[in-house]
């Protein structure tokens, strides 16, 4: 598989995750590690399906204590996180600060091998992209940061460090196949079920539609998402593809407008345009990299 294959595919999982917001929306009033235990079942069992015609796929399981840490933290870490970040403090400042990964993974990926340090256009890239979502999110009204959510913050900010130190540590565990995500789904949903059990009360979908809701979120945003991702991450261009997370929280209010769950706003529009300009710049630096390497 090529770099520009690799990169094409991990960017799937970013058009997936513009999903999310809407299936969310769609599923009802699940609680959220309900909700995660469902559909991290479905993701895992997804990944499982394959092994019925290609057996020798269950052998991804076996991995050191390492690789799994790795996973379960980039996995359940990450949500377990954000739903706590979203109770201590308001959606959206906790929502703005969980997604510094993008620029969080533009500069850790600076440290991996063979990456030839910090690239200006890369960072230029991920803070046009960064100034995209904050300007989006402004427009959804004034953020304001409060000292008594200070423990929100904190949870959020870690969750940021979470998925980008588990997206940049994959890439050097490169050899580990990416059948053993269906397995760190499948733990994610066991440990999750566990958190709904201590901390939540059981409410089911109501309606057919909010099935199909929490299936859908399964099977794309939360199953085949982190396994797209992971062909990206380890063989694809990881800066390119951290500047295009970007996309994912603009991506999904369009979507949002689209379905009426949303209006259309100015601050969306400028919002898109900036994110457009901080993808394409980081395009361009990769271009420039492959005509180096040719």
């Amino acid at each position: 598989m090529t770099v520009r294959t690799a990169t094409l595919t991990g960017s799937g999982a970013i058009l997936l995750w513009s999903l999310l917001a809407l299936f969310t929306a769609a599923s009802g009033a699940v609680p959220p590690f309900q909700l995660a235990a469902m559909t991290f079942l479905i993701g895992g069992l997804l990944g499982c399906a394959s092994w019925i015609v290609r057996p020798s796929g269950v052998a991804a399981l076996r991995q050191k204590p390492a690789v799994w840490a790795l996973g379960l933290a980039g996995l359940f870490g990450y949500h377990a996180l954000y739903f706590a970040a979203l109770r201590l403090a308001p959606p959206a400042e906790a929502g703005l600060i969980s997604y510094l990964w993008p620029l969080l993974i533009v500069l850790f990926s600076a440290l991996l091998p063979g990456e030839g340090g910090l690239r200006a256009p890369h960072l230029v890239g991920a803070l046009l992209g960064l100034s995209g979502v904050v300007t989006l999110f402004l427009g959804r009204g004034t953020l304001s940061f409060e000292a008594a959510a200070l423990p929100g913050y904190l949870a959020a900010l870690a969750c940021a460090f979470l998925w980008s130190g588990y997206s940049v540590l994959s890439r050097r565990v490169g050899a580990v196949p990416t059948d053993a995500v269906a397995g760190f789904c499948l733990a994610t949903a066991a440990l999750s079920l566990l958190c709904h059990l201590a901390f939540e009360t059981t409410i089911w979908p109501a309606t057919v539609s909010e099935w199909a809701a929490v299936a859908a979120l399964g099977l794309g945003p939360v199953g085949a998402a982190f396994y797209l991702w992971d062909i990206g991450v380890k063989r694809g261009d990881i800066r390119l593809l951290g500047v295009g997370s970007y996309a994912a929280p603009v991506l999904s209010t369009l979507i949002l407008v689209a379905a009426g769950y949303a209006p259309a706003t100015l601050s969306l529009a400028l919002a898109c345009g900036l994110i457009v300009a901080g993808a394409l710049v980081a395009t361009r630096a990769g271009a420039e990299k492959r005509e180096r390497v040719a």
